[in-house]
This record gives structure tokens, sequence and C-alpha cells, in this order.
């Protein structure tokens, strides 16, 4: 019960902390279903539109956290400082990268729209977030940091106060109050970015302390920037990135491709799609949490803990899917009901797909943590090469072809969702079946 206890441990501030922003884009949304429909349909396209772009950038700067947990594991706390840096030189680098995105963006959003109105509400969503990219980045460096080091508090509690100011400031901007104009979707856009760029300077300044810290206690000093280092975070932490970028273009395929069944079974989807990510958030902590485990294991050359702590941290995430996804559909409709529009004929029609598509949800949701959480285990050895071409093979060689079939030949909400039951099992499968052959234990990161 011990070794479970100590994994929670380092896990339940990095789960909660997942929690807390599902919570913080719950409550945009939410706010958001009132402002008006096309605020709800617009916000889920343009956010994933955001975060395909923004996702590989903070994967490869999150990665630095790899690296820092093998050094701690390897005891060169000198060295773990390094990769903060050079997580740093990279953050500044990407939020430059940010504007030539925006355009990018831009123009792929006027594709894809399904209507005028539609359009000028994502673009509005759309441009303070990726502009904002930048204080994204730097968060993640401090909090890859911080995580890799076994120190997750410090990470969860200003998450915790970030969110908890993002979710204040949503109704005030969305809405406005008192000499605050009605902003209405770009309110919640302004209230993620002011979010991010507080946690960051929290999260930056608590990293300057720590560093004090080491230095009194008479820990090794590394020069300011280590070019090897930002070489070696690229070479592993692309790939990791790649994985990132190609789930989010693929999922936003995904998502772009049901814009066509109809505005009530969008905008159920999405409500949906918002639910599955509140109990699933937790899960990317669970995978952070054996990254770090794994990588500090191999940091000591120890492949056995290694291998234990997976298979505990495994457990321990399909029991917490088990109890959260049993309580998601026992209560299925006061949750629907937050989501629901007004209209009576068009709330009984949204209550009764959402109720599908969260048992459709049910059919996934084991395999999907499980998939989530090897390759949190594989990345911290270092195989992101694997979990990059695993991807790419599963979801546009399996998943997307099999999407368009089945558009084309039977296409409503529910037998486009029946997709993701296969794409998440084959995925899963072959996730485990890599890890258990053990080619991670070959790989050399420090």
């Amino acid at each position: 019960m011990k070794p479970y206890l100590e994994i929670l441990k380092l896990v339940w501030p990095l789960a909660l902390g997942m929690i807390n922003n599902a919570v913080m884009q719950f409550a945009d949304r939410a706010y958001l279903a009132h402002d008006s429909m096309a605020s709800l349909e617009a916000v889920l396209p343009a956010g994933m539109l955001a975060w395909v772009f923004m996702g590989f950038f903070q994967s490869v700067v999150g990665y630095a956290g790899v690296f820092v947990a093998q050094y701690h594991g390897a005891k060169d706390f000198g060295m773990c400082r390094a990769c903060y840096r050079a997580a740093v030189a990279l953050a500044l680098v990407a939020g430059a990268l940010m504007l030539p995105m925006f355009l990018l963006g831009d123009w792929i959003l006027g594709l894809t729209a399904p209507s005028a109105e539609v359009l000028a509400l994502e673009r509005t969503y759309f441009g303070p977030l990726i502009l904002g990219g930048i204080f994204v980045y730097g968060q993640m460096a401090a909090t890859a940091y911080f995580t890799g080091r076994g120190l997750t508090r410090i990470v969860f509690w200003v998450n915790l106060f970030g969110n908890l100011l993002n979710i204040a400031l949503d109704p005030i901007l969305i809405f406005g109050w008192g000499f605050v104009p009605r902003m209405g979707i770009a309110g919640a856009a302004y209230a993620t970015v002011f979010s991010a760029a507080v946690q960051w300077v929290a999260l930056a300044v608590a990293v300057r302390r720590h560093f004090a810290h080491d230095k009194a206690v008479g820990c090794s000093v590394v020069g300011w920037f280590n070019g090897s280092i930002v070489a070696q975070i690229l070479r592993f932490g692309m790939p990791s990135g790649l994985y990132e970028l190609l789930n989010m273009i693929s999922f936003s395929v995904f998502v772009f491709v049901t814009g066509g069944v109809g505005d009530v079974a969008l905008a159920a989807s999405n409500a949906c799609f918002s639910v599955n990510y509140l109990v699933f958030a937790p899960m990317m902590g669970f995978a952070l949490g054996a990254q770090t485990l794994v990588g500090q294991a191999r940091g000591r050359g120890d492949n056995a803990a290694a291998s234990v702590a997976f298979w505990r941290t495994l457990a321990l995430a399909l029991g917490f899917v088990a109890l959260v996804g049993g309580l998601t559909l026992v209560f299925h409709r006061p949750i629907l009901s937050l989501f629901a529009p007004a209209d009576v004929a068009q709330s009984a029609e949204f209550h009764s797909l959402g109720v599908t598509l969260f048992w459709l949800m049910s059919g996934w949701m084991f395999f999907d943590a499980a998939d989530i959480v090897v390759s949190g285990a594989l990345k911290g050895a270092g195989d992101t090469r694997f979990v990059m071409v695993w991807m790419l093979v599963c979801s546009f060689v399996l998943w997307l072809p099999l999407v368009f079939v089945v558009r084309h030949f039977h296409n409503t909400m529910p037998a486009l969702w029946s997709t993701m039951i296969v794409y998440v099992v084959v995925i899963c499968i072959g996730s485990l079946v890599r890890w258990r052959r053990g080619k991670w234990k070959d790989i050399r990161l420090v």
C-alpha cells in the first residue's frame, strides 16, 4: 500500500491540476452556452485549432521535464537548472513563432466554418489564444522543472489560483459588469490568456527562489545557457511534440467533420467532449506522474523500478476512471442540462443524443486512459519516436479514413463517435505491447 501512496503523493497535484484546467474550460463553455448557441459551436473548433498550433511547441518545451527528471535521478541538480533555462529559451522562440501561426489558423477557419456567424466568433476567440501562447510556453518551462524534480504541489497551487482567476473573470468579461463592456466570446479568450500570464510569473518567481535554495546548500552551478541541452531537448522533444500535434490534428479533423451533422447534434457533441475532457484530464496528470517516475528511475539506471512505477500508476489511473466514469453516467441529466439550449424541442433532442454519446464514451474510456499513461511512461524513457509513429499510423491510416467512410454511408453523430472506440482500442494495445517488449531500456538520454 505504501508504494501506491508514494505515487499518489507525486500524482495527485498533477491530476488535480489537470482537473483545474478542465474545470476552467468547462466553465468557459458553460458561460458561452448562455451567451449564444453560436458561441458554443465556435469555442471548440477555434480552441482546438489554437491548441493544434500551440500543442507542438508546448510539448517540446515541456519535454525538458523528462531531462530534469533523469538528471534529478542521477543527482545532478546543476544540470536540472540548465534544462530549465534551455526550456525558457525554447519558450521565447516558440512565442515569436505564433504570429505566422495566427495567419495560417485564420485562413483554416475561413475554410471550415459552417456559417459566417460562427466564423466571426471563431476568429474572435482564436486570435487572443494563439498570440498569447508565449505565456503558456513560459508556464510550461517552469512546470517542467518542478515536475521533473517531483515538486508538484507548487505547480498545483499556482495552477489553482490562475484558473480560479480565469473563472472569476469569465462572467465579467463575457457578459459585462460595471464599467467593463460585454465582450462575449472574446472575453473568455482574454480571461484565459491573462490567467496563463499570471501563472507564468508566479512559477518563474518560485523557480528563482528554488535556484537560490540549491545554491545555498552547495549544489553545483552550470552556465546560464547550455546549447547541447537545447539540442537534446529538441532531438527527443520534437517527436513528442509531433505526437501531440498529430493527436490534435486528427481530433480537430474529427470535430470539423462532425460540424456537418447539424446544429443541435454539434452542440451536443461539443458539450459531451467538454465533459469527456473533464473526466479524462486527470489522466494527463497520471501520465505526467508515470513520465516523471520512469524518468527518475532511468536516471538512476534502475529499469526494474521504472517498470514497477508504470504498472502501479496505471492501476491507480484505471481505478480513478472507473469511479469518475460511473458517476458521469449516473448524473448525465443534470450535467447535460448545463449546456442544453433554451428551446424545448431542441433541448429534448440535445438530451437524447447526449445520453447516447455518454454511453459511447464509456466504451472507450479505459483503453484511452491506459494509452495516455503508457505513452507518458514511454516518453519518460525517451521512446518518443515510437509514440509519434504509432500515433501517425493509428490516426491517419486507421481512424480518419474510417471517419470519412462512416460520414459517407451513415452521417450521424453516434456512428461517427463509434469510430473512436476502434481507434483507442488499437492504439492502446500497440502501446502496451511496445512497453512490454522493453525497447525503452536501450535508450539513453543523459
